[in-house]
C-alpha cells in the first residue's frame, strides 16, 4: 500500500486556495483538516488507489454542491458518511459487474459445450497435422518437449545439440505452427 501522506499529497494542491471563492474556503479547510483521515478510511475500504481517488473526489464534490450551498453543522461526520457511502456504492457496483460477467461466462460455456468440444477436437487434429509437416529437427523438439514433456536438457542430449539450440528450434517450430494455424482461420 502507498504511504498515505504521499497519497494525500496527490489530493491537496496549495495553489487551489487562490482559485476558490471566499464563500467556499471552508471546503478547502475541511479537505486540509480531514483529508488524511478520509484517505486512510477509504484505503481500508477500497484498497485501490484509483477507487480511493474517485471516492475522495465524489465526497468533496457532493460537499461543494450541497443543496442550498451551505456548510453542514458537522463537517467531519458529513465527510466520513458521504465517503463511506461512495465507497460502498463502488464496491456494490464492482460486485454486480463481477457477478454479471461470471453469469455471462457460465451461460456461454454451457451453451457452447458441444460446439467447443468439436472445435477443440478439430483444433487438435489440425495441430497434429501441422506438427507432422514440420522439418525433422523442429518436429523432434516439439514431440520431445511438448508431447513428451521432457526438459530442454534431455531434449538437447537426445538430439545431440546444445540446450540453447533446442530452445531455438522449439521457438521456430512454434512460430511456424502459429503462422500455419492463423492462415487456416
Amino acid at each position: 500500500m502507498f504511504d498515505k501522506a504521499v497519497t494525500y499529497d496527490l489530493f491537496w494542491d496549495p495553489t487551489a486556495s487562490e482559485a476558490v471563492e471566499a464563500d467556499q474556503q471552508w471546503i478547502l479547510t475541511a479537505m486540509q483538516k480531514h483529508g488524511p483521515e478520509l484517505v486512510t478510511m477509504l484505503w481500508r475500504i477500497l484498497g485501490n488507489e484509483q477507487d480511493v481517488c474517485d471516492a475522495y473526489q465524489t465526497t468533496f464534490l457532493r460537499l461543494a454542491h450541497r443543496q442550498g450551498a451551505e456548510k453542514p453543522r458537522q463537517i467531519r461526520a458529513y465527510l466520513f458518511r458521504t465517503a463511506s457511502n461512495a465507497a460502498i456504492t463502488m464496491l456494490r457496483r464492482r460486485m454486480t459487474e463481477t457477478r454479471a460477467l461470471s453469469d455471462m461466462e457460465d451461460s456461454s460455456s454451457s451453451a457452447g459445450t458441444a460446439e467447443s468440444d468439436f472445435d477443440t477436437h478439430q483444433l487438435s487434429e489440425n495441430l497434429r497435422r501441422y506438427i507432422a509437416e514440420l522439418p525433422d529437427h523442429l518436429r523432434s523438439v516439439v514431440t520431445l518437449r511438448d508431447l513428451g514433456e521432457l526438459p530442454y536438457c534431455e531434449v538437447a542430449r537426445i538430439m545431440g545439440v546444445s540446450t540453447g539450440t533446442a530452445r531455438v528450434y522449439r521457438c521456430k517450430a512454434v512460430q511456424l505452427l502459429a503462422a500455419w494455424m492463423s492462415k487456416e482461420d
